[in-house]
C-alpha cells in the first residue's frame, strides 16, 4: 500500500561563537570543572552574543538545510520553530525567519513544549505532509537559553546553552513498512501535574517578567529515565521493532548520566548512541538537531539508518520518533 512519508531532504545547525569553558564559570561560581563534569558530562557551552537572538541562529540554522536540501526558501510550505526563548512575546519568530528567509508563501508558527520542541514540532509538520497539506517543511529548534538562566545558582547555569539546528522535511512515497525511508512514527505526551519541577518563574501574564529557570533536579532526573524510556518503548512497539534494530539513538542532550541511564534502560548499546552534551551542554529544544547534524557531518548517520530520537522538557512533556534516513 502506497503512503506518503515525510522524508528528510537537508539538515543544518548554527552554534554561537562564544565557548564557555566549565573552567571560565568555575571562577564566577562556587564550582569547579570536575564538579560539572561528573555529575552532567558537561566541558563547555555556547553563549549567543549581545544582539544575537534565537531567529538570527534560527536563520543561520535553516539556511544551511536548505542548502543541504537544494531548495529555496519559496519552496518551503510551512515553517515549525520550537522554541522556549522567542524573540517576542509575539509575532512567532518563525515568522521573522520566515521574512528573513525570503519566503512569501506559506506558514509559519512557533511550538513551545521546551526540551521536546523539536520532537513536537517534527510531528507537527510530519502530519501536515502526511494528509497533503505540505509538501515541504522546516523544522527548527532554536534557543538563547543563556538569557533565562539565574547565572548566581550552579546547579542550573551550568547545564544550558544557546544554539540552533534545522531538518527539511520533504513528502516522499513508502510502502507503508518500516523499511521505507522518512518519519515512521511519533509519539507525543504530556502530563502538566510535574509542572513546578522545572519551569520559569515568569511570564506576561503572570509577572510582566520574563523570569529565570527553576529545577528540582534530582527528580527530574527520575522522571526523565522512566518517561523517555516509555517513549521509545512506544515507537520501537508502533514499529513492530526492537531496540537492537536501532542504528543511532539521538537523545535529547541534557545530561551525560541522563543519556547513560536511558540507553541503559531500554537495551541501547552506548556505541550507537549519538552524545553531543560535553560541548553542546543543554540547548533545550535545538539539542536533538544539533546532535543529528553532527552525526551526519561525521558520517555516522548515513542513508537507511535508523535513527530514534527522543526528548523530556518542562511541563512535562515528552516524546520520541523514529526516522528512517
Amino acid at each position: 500500500m502506497s503512503v506518503i512519508r515525510s522524508v528528510v531532504a537537508g539538515a543544518g545547525a548554527y552554534l554561537p561563537a562564544r565557548t564557555v569553558t566549565n573552567q571560565e564559570l568555575a571562577t564566577q561560581l562556587d564550582t569547579s570543572d570536575e564538579w560539572i563534569r561528573e555529575r552532567t558530562g558537561i566541558h563547555e557551552r555556547r553563549i549567543a552574543a549581545d544582539g544575537e537572538y534565537t531567529s538570527d541562529m534560527a536563520i543561520a540554522a535553516a539556511q544551511e538545510a536548505l542548502r543541504s536540501a537544494n531548495l529555496n526558501a519559496n519552496a518551503i510550505d510551512l515553517i515549525v520553530l520550537a522554541t522556549a526563548t522567542p524573540d517576542e512575546t509575539f509575532p512567532a519568530t518563525a515568522t521573522t525567519v520566515q521574512a528573513r528567509l525570503g519566503m512569501t508563501r506559506g506558514a509559519a508558527f512557533d511550538v513551545q513544549a521546551v526540551c521536546s520542541g523539536f520532537v513536537y514540532a517534527l510531528a507537527v509538520a510530519d502530519n501536515f505532509i502526511k494528509v497533503g497539506q505540505a509538501k515541504n517543511c522546516l523544522v527548527i529548534g532554536a534557543e538563547t537559553f543563556s538569557r533565562i538562566l539565574d547565572w548566581s545558582d550552579r546547579t542550573t547555569s551550568v547545564l544550558f546553552g544557546d544554539g540552533a539546528g534545522a531538518l527539511v522535511l520533504s513528502a516522499g512515497r513508502g510502502e507503508g513498512t518500516q523499511a521505507d525511508r522518512g518519519v515512521l512514527t511519533t509519539h507525543l505526551f504530556s502530563d502538566g501535574r510535574h509542572h513546578d519541577l522545572l519551569y520559569v518563574d515568569g511570564g506576561p501574564s503572570k509577572t510582566r517578567t520574563t523570569g529565570v529557570l527553576r529545577m528540582e533536579g534530582k527528580e527530574v532526573f527520575r522522571q526523565a529515565v522512566t518517561k523517555m524510556s516509555e517513549a521509545i518503548d512506544a515507537s520501537l512497539s508502533a514499529c513492530g521493532l526492537t531496540a537492537q534494530d536501532i542504528d543511532w539513538f539521538v537523545p535529547h542532550q541534557a545530561n551525560q548520566r541522563i543519556l547513560d541511564a536511558t540507553a541503559r534502560k531500554v537495551g541501547v548499546h552506548p556505541s550507537r548512541v549519538v552524545s553531543t552534551v560535553a560541548h553542546h551542554a543543554n540547548t533545550s529544544a535545538a539539542s536533538v538537531p544539533l546532535a543529528l547534524v553532527t552525526a551526519i557531518k561525521d558520517g555516522r548517520i548515513k542513508p537507511g539508518h535508523l535513527v530514534l530520537i527522543e526528548a523530556m522538557g518542562g511541563g512535562f512533556t515528552w516524546g520520541s520518533a523514529l526516522i528512517r534516513w
